[in-house]
Formats: C-alpha cells, sequence, structure tokens
C-alpha cells in the first residue's frame, strides 16, 4: 500500500498571519500526520506557506517552522503580489513535487477536518474537489445576503463560479499543470479552475469564525474582486452598454418624432427639465460606458506586456534525506 499512497501539498497563502500561523500550523501538522498514519498519503507531503510580502514576522515564523520540522515549506514572495498571485505560486511549486495540492486560507476559518474527504476523494480518482460551505451560519445578514448576490452576479456577468466555493479546493498533479497553461496576468482562480475540466467533486464543510487577526476581505476588498472576476472572464459589460446605447438611441429617436410633432401643431413647451435630465443621464451613461472599457483596456495593457505574475525569493524545502534546497530570484 505504500507504494500507492500519493504526495499531497497543502499550499496556504500567507499575508501578515503572524497572529494565527502558531495555531494554523500546529492543527495542520496534527491533520497531516494523521493522514500519513493512516497511509493516506505519503510520508513526502508537505504544508506549504507562501509568504506574499508580509510586514510582520510571518517570514520569520514560516522560516522557524521550516528549521523545527521539514513537513513544512517556506516560499517568500519578493514583495506583495495578492492573495491570487501568492497562491497560484504555491501551486506551481507544489507541482513539481506532489501528486496534488490543496489550497486554503491560513485563518482558520476554513474546516481542517475537511482535509480529510479532499484526500478521500482524490484517492478514489478525482481530479478537483471544491470545498462548498453547507451553511453561513456565522456570517452577519448582510454579509450572507452580499455573498449570494455576488455569486449571482458573477454567474449572470459570465463568470461561472461555484457558489459558496473560495479558494478551498483539492487539485490533483494533471489539473495543476493544464492551470499552469494559462498564462493570464489577471488571476481570477475560481473561474479558471472550471474551465479545466477533469472529474471533480465536491466537500461540504462548516467555515469558521476566524481565529485571529483581521479579515482580508472587507467589502470594498470583495466588490474590488468582482469586478476583477467579472472583467477577466467576461464581455458582457460591453455587451450591456451596446444595448443600453442602441435603447436610449431608440428613445431618442422616439422623442425627436414626438418634440417635431408638437412643433408642427404649433405646441411649444419650455422643457428645460427635460433637457437637464436628458443631458445628466448621457453625460452619466457615456462616463460609465467610457469606465467600463477603460477597465478592459487597462487589463490589455497589463496582459501584452508579459510581467511575471509574481517572483519568488526563497523556497525553503527539505527532502527526507535533510538536504534543503534554496531557489532565489525564481520568475514565473
Amino acid at each position: 500500500m505504500g507504494l500507492s499512497m500519493k504526495t499531497v501539498w497543502l499550499v496556504i497563502p500567507c499575508y501578515n498571519e503572524q497572529e494565527v500561523l502558531p495555531e494554523t500550523s500546529r492543527q495542520l501538522k496534527k491533520i497531516m500526520q494523521h493522514l500519513m498514519q493512516q497511509e493516506k498519503i505519503s510520508k513526502d507531503s508537505r504544508i506549504a506557506f507562501v509568504n506574499d510580502g508580509s510586514k510582520d514576522a510571518t517570514w520569520q515564523m514560516i522560516s522557524q517552522l521550516h528549521d523545527e520540522d521539514s513537513l513544512f515549506v517556506g516560499i517568500n514572495l519578493a514583495h506583495n503580489r495578492g492573495h491570487q498571485n501568492a497562491l497560484f505560486a504555491g501551486l506551481m511549486v507544489a507541482k513539481e513535487h506532489a501528486d496534488a495540492a490543496i489550497s486554503l486560507d491560513a485563518d482558520l476559518q476554513d474546516d481542517v477536518a475537511a482535509i480529510e474527504q479532499f484526500v478521500d476523494k482524490f484517492n478514489a480518482g478525482k481530479d478537483i474537489v471544491y470545498g462548498v460551505r453547507s451553511t453561513r451560519k456565522t456570517d452577519t445578514r448582510f454579509k450572507r445576503s452580499t455573498a449570494h448576490l455576488f455569486y449571482k452576479f458573477m454567474n449572470f456577468m459570465g463568470a461561472d463560479t461555484l457558489e459558496d466555493h473560495a479558494d478551498y479546493r483539492l487539485m490533483s498533479k494533471r489539473a495543476l499543470e493544464a492551470l499552469s497553461e494559462y498564462e493570464e496576468v489577471n488571476l481570477f482562480l475560481r473561474g479558471l479552475v472550471p474551465l479545466i475540466g477533469f472529474e471533480t467533486d465536491v466537500v461540504y464543510y462548516e467555515r469558521h469564525e476566524r481565529f485571529a487577526g483581521e479579515s482580508k476581505y472587507p467589502l470594498k476588498k470583495m466588490l474590488s474582486f468582482a469586478v476583477e472576476g467579472i472583467t477577466s472572464f467576461s464581455i458582457k459589460p460591453i455587451r450591456m452598454i451596446t444595448v443600453l446605447g442602441f435603447f436610449l438611441f431608440s428613445i431618442s429617436i422616439l422623442l425627436l418624432i414626438y418634440f417635431f410633432i408638437t412643433w408642427l401643431v404649433g405646441y411649444t413647451v419650455a422643457g428645460w427639465t427635460t433637457i437637464v435630465i436628458s443631458v445628466w443621464g448621457i453625460g452619466g451613461l457615456q462616463l460609465l460606458a467610457l469606465g467600463v472599457i477603460g477597465e478592459y483596456i487597462g487589463k490589455t495593457y497589463l496582459e501584452v506586456k508579459h510581467r511575471p505574475r509574481y517572483t519568488i525569493e526563497r523556497v525553503l524545502y527539505q527532502e527526507e534525506k535533510n538536504e534543503t534546497k534554496s531557489a532565489e530570484d525564481t520568475e514565473k
């Protein structure tokens, strides 16, 4: 059975997570040791923390964890590149060493007990396993309503996502290799992963309160994340502007006919209110249209420059034979 055991990496992006790292590392180590004892994963499996340019002691703590136990891998990005890029960097490193990788957040809101279910489904032949929240009891009413609105709006706008799924998922090696072929700079993994295909499954879990620290996704950032996802995956906003422009143009033609008829019959209206409303309405629509088009032009500008998504300054990875590998100034 030992020959058939698969190597599984946990990939955890970290940005200023010094308050949660001690407890997160403890819980994840316990889970991984249990799975190794049950012979569900190989002893070559690892827990990889990706430091996304943290300003606190996060990287020092990751380095210490690695020095004390080879189970922990440290990946240090040269500067902050955002959650999606940090996660992608960790997955690409894991791809070189693991048969599968499970991504999750460092704040312990994702139920780590569900990791065993991910592994069971992977061992049963699934390439991608999504973690989906079974309930939102821990959220406020405002958070619940805005979250459901977020997923419905994303799907309506053409960015197909799995409702109540964030970035808690397992991906097999071949799924990760397929993901690496998507070269866009503007990453939105929740939309990219479903495009890969392969056999998928779902694990339902309850999301907990954040163990410590502050949320990295306040309302403002969630709105920005939604805009990023929509404009990265769909041209529907531009099409909607086209339809709206055609609709307003049609109305203007009807109004032109109406005012021409009233002029012929000698009926004149001051019309100041109508003119002001029309000017402001059309002006607002034009600014909105320019903003949406500008968003797409900006993304095109970033894509054509082909800048690297991230720069890895150092990788702390120790094999069973106690040789530490370090990679510096790696660009992807």
